[in-house]
C-alpha cells in the first residue's frame, strides 16, 4: 500500500513524478513490454525449429538463468533505486551518461519501425472484417498466373493441394496470401532506393496506431497502467483460443513434433548457443532503456527482485507457448498441402503476414480467426510501443526537470508521437518494407550488446559492486543473492561479450527473399547501429573536458565519481551514506520542501530541534 514498514506517517511514493497505481500495473506493463510480436511470435518459433527443436530449449533456459534474469534484475533495481529515466540514473557515474543517450537513440529507431509493424497488423485486422478473406483465392486483379491457391475451385482438389508438383517444375508456386502481401498491401518496388508512392491505407493505419499509443499515454503511467490490464492479458486469451483450435486440426501434431523434436547433435554447435543467448537478450528488451524507465515509477521499497524473475519467466514461457500456436496451424497447412512442415515454416513478416494468414483461410469461419490473430498482434505490439514512447518522454522530462515541463508532460508526449509518425511515413512507401527490415537488423543489433556490456562494467567496476549491493540492500531490505552478485560481476558480462563476438562472426549481409541489399543501404544500416554507440565516447570526452582537475587522471576520477544528487529521490529514503550532513552552521539555512504540505505543519513540530544536555541541537526524529 506504499507505507514504509515500521514508520508511521511516511509514504513510499513520489508526488512529483508519480507512481504506478499498484504493483500489478508495473508487472503487467513490463510483461507487455518484454512480450512482443517480433521477439516472441516472429523469431522464437523459427529459431527453435531451425536450431534443433526441443534441444534448443536447453541452451535457451541456461542463457535465461545466467544472463537474462540477472540483467533484467539489474536494470529494474537501477531504475527503481534512483527513480529516474535512462538519463537521470547516470548520476551514478556521470561520464557514462552517453549510455543513456544511446538507449534513447535505440528506442527511437525501434519505436519508429515497430509502430509500422503495428499499423500493418491494423490494416489486416480491418480487411479481415469480411465474409471471405481477400487473400483466399487467386481470382483478384493483383494475382499473377503463378498463383495457386489451396481453395481455388478451378483445379482438381488434390492437384491444387499437392505442392510438390509445383516445386518440381520450373514454375514457382506463389500463394494468394504472398501475392496479396507483396503486390497489393505493399505494392513492393524493385529496389530500396525506389521509394515509389506512399501507400495511403498503410499511412492511415499508421496514424491510427500513433493516436492509440498517444491516448493510452496521455496521463503517463497513470493512464497506461490501466490500459495494460487489457493489452497485456487479452493476448493470452487469444493465444489459448488459437491453440485449442489449432491442436484439434488434422496434422497439428506433426507441426508440433517438428517444433519440439530434439536434435541433440546440434547442442554442441556454437551457433545454437549464440542464437539462444541473442534471443534471450533481445526478447527481454535489455539495454533499450524501457526497463529502467518502467522501474523508475515503482515505489522505493517495491520487491523488484521478485518482479524480475516473474516477468522474465513469463516472457520465455510465452515464447514457447506461441510456438505451439504457430506450428499447430502450420502442421495443419503442411498436411493439407501434402508437403513437409519446413516448406511452409517462415519467420518475420513472412510468418505473420503470409504463412499464418494463408493457413487461416483453410479454417471454417476464417475471418473470425483472422480478426483474433491480428488483434493479438496489435495488442502485443502496443504493449512494447507504450514503453518505448514512455522511455523517450520520461528521459526528456527528467532531464529538463523543472515544474513547467512536468506540468506539460502531455504535450511532450504529443510532440514525440507526432515526430515518430512523420519519421515513419517513409516506411509506408512501396520500398518501406526494405527500410523496416534494415532498421530491424541494424538499429537494434550489436549496439544493444555494447550498451549493455558498458552498463555492467560502469555499475560493477566504476561505481563499485559493494556500493551497488549496499544500495539494493537499503532498498529491498536484503542484499542481492550471491548468485546474482557473481553473474553481474563475471558471468553476464562474459555472456554479453560472447554474444558480441558471435554477432560479428555470424554476420551476413541482409536480404529480403531474393532481393540483395546494395552496399550503400548496408552502410546506412551500420551508421544507424553506430549512431547509438558513438554517444558513449562522445559524451565521455565532453564530461572529462568539463570536469575539474589539473591532470587527466584527476579529471577522470571526478567524471566517474557519483554526483552529489545520486541516490533515492525522496528525502525520507536518503539514509546511511545518502543522509544529508547537518551542522550547527548550516542547519538554520536548511529548508526542507514537504511532499505533503498539509502534513508539514504537524510534522514540523514533532521534528523540531531541541536543546540537549550537552548544549548541542539535535532532532527528536532520530532518522533526520
Amino acid at each position: 500500500n506504499g507505507a514504509v514498514p515500521g514508520e508511521r506517517g511516511k509514504q513510499d511514493k513520489s508526488v512529483k513524478r508519480g507512481n504506478w497505481g499498484n504493483q500489478i500495473e508495473f508487472v503487467l506493463t513490463s510483461v507487455g513490454y518484454a512480450v512482443g510480436l517480433v521477439g516472441n511470435v516472429w523469431r522464437f518459433p523459427y529459431l527453435c525449429y531451425r536450431n534443433g527443436g526441443g534441444a534448443f530449449m536447453f541452451p535457451y533456459f541456461i542463457m535465461l538463468v545466467f544472463c537474462g534474469i540477472p540483467l533484467f534484475f539489474m536494470e529494474l533495481s537501477f531504475g527503481q533505486f534512483a527513480s529516474q529515466g535512462c538519463l537521470g540514473v547516470w548520476r551514478v557515474s556521470p561520464m557514462f551518461k552517453g549510455v543513456g543517450y544511446g538507449m534513447m537513440v535505440v528506442s527511437t529507431y525501434i519505436g519508429i519501425y515497430y509502430n509500422v509493424v503495428i499499423c500493418i497488423a491494423f490494416y489486416y485486422f480491418f480487411v479481415s472484417m469480411t465474409r471471405v478473406l481477400p487473400w483466399t483465392y487467386c481470382s483478384n486483379a493483383w494475382n499473377t498466373p503463378d498463383c495457386v491457391g489451396v481453395l481455388d475451385g478451378n483445379v482438381s482438389s488434390r492437384a491444387a493441394l499437392n505442392l510438390t508438383r509445383f516445386l518440381n517444375t520450373t514454375q514457382k508456386r506463389t500463394s494468394p496470401s504472398e501475392e496479396y502481401w507483396r503486390r497489393y498491401v505493399l505494392d513492393l518496388s524493385d529496389d530500396i532506393g525506389n521509394l515509389g508512392e506512399v501507400r495511403l491505407p498503410l499511412l492511415g493505419c499508421l496514424g491510427v496506431s500513433w493516436v492509440v499509443v498517444f491516448l493510452c499515454l496521455i496521463k503517463g503511467v497513470k493512464s497506461s497502467g490501466k490500459v495494460v490490464y487489457f493489452t497485456a492479458t487479452f493476448p493470452y486469451v487469444v493465444l489459448t483460443i488459437l491453440f485449442v483450435r489449432g491442436i484439434t486440426l488434422e496434422g497439428a501434431l506433426t507441426g508440433i513434433m517438428y517444433y519440439l523434436t530434439p536434435q541433440w547433435d546440434k547442442i554442441l554447435d556454437a551457433k545454437v548457443w549464440g542464437d539462444a543467448a541473442s534471443q534471450i537478450f533481445y526478447s527481454l528488451g535489455c539495454a533499450w532503456g524501457g526497463l529502467i524507465t518502467m522501474a523508475s515509477y515503482n515505489k522505493f521499497h517495491n520487491n523488484c527482485y521478485r518482479d524480475s524473475i516473474i516477468i522474465s519467466i513469463t516472457n520465455c514461457a510465452t515464447s514457447v507457448y506461441a510456438g505451439f500456436v504457430i506450428f499447430s496451424i502450420l502442421g495443419f497447412m503442411a498436411n493439407h498441402l501434402g508437403v513437409d512442415v519446413s516448406k511452409v515454416a517462415d519467420h518475420g513478416p513472412g510468418l505473420a503476414f503470409v504463412a499464418y494468414p494463408e493457413a487461416l483461410t483453410l479454417l471454417p469461419i476464417s475471418p473470425l480467426w483472422s480478426i483474433l490473430f491480428f488483434f493479438m498482434l496489435i495488442l502485443l505490439g502496443l504493449g512494447t510501443q507504450f514503453c518505448l514512447l514512455e522511455t523517450l518522454v520520461t528521459a526528456i522530462v527528467d532531464e529538463v526537470g523543472n515544474e513547467w515541463i512536468i506540468r506539460r508532460k502531455t504535450f511532450v508526449t504529443l510532440g514525440v508521437a507526432v515526430v515518430g509518425f512523420l519519421l515513419g511515413v517513409p516506411l509506408t512507401t512501396q520500398a518501406g518494407i526494405y527500410w523496416l527490415l534494415l532498421m530491424d537488423n541494424y538499429a537494434a543489433s550489436f549496439s544493444l550488446v555494447v550498451i549493455s556490456c558498458i552498463m555492467c562494467v560502469a555499475i560493477m567496476y566504476i561505481y563499485g559492486h559493494r556500493n551497488y549491493f549496499k544500495d539494493i540492500e537499503m532498498m529491498l531490505g536484503f542484499p542481492p543473492p550471491l548468485f546474482f552478485q557473481i553473474c553481474w560481476r563475471f558471468i553476464s558480462p562474459a555472456i554479453i561479450f560472447f554474444i558480441l563476438v558471435f554477432t560479428v562472426i555470424q554476420y551476413r549481409p541482409i536480404s529480403y527473399n531474393d532481393y540483395i541489399y546494395p552496399t550503400w543501404a548496408i552502410s546506412i544500416g551500420f551508421l544507424m547501429a553506430l549512431s547509438s554507440v558513438i554517444c558513449i565516447p562522445i559524451y565521455a570526452i565532453y564530461k572529462v573536458c568539463r570536469s575539474e582537475g589539473d591532470t587527466l587522471l584527476e579529471r577522470l576520477k571526478n567524471a566517474t565519481k557519483a554526483s552529489k544528487d545520486w541516490g533515492p529521490v525522496l528525502p525520507e529514503h536518503r539514509s546511511g551514506r545518502y543522509a544529508p550532513a547537518f551542522s550547527p552552521s548550516t542547519e538554520s539555512h536548511l529548508e526542507v520542501q514537504p511532499l505533503q504540505p498539509e502534513k508539514g505543519r504537524s510534522e514540523a513540530a514533532a521534528a523540531s530541534p531541541v536543546q540537549g544536555s550537552n548544549g548541542s541541537a539535535h532532532s527528536q526524529d532520530s532518522r533526520l
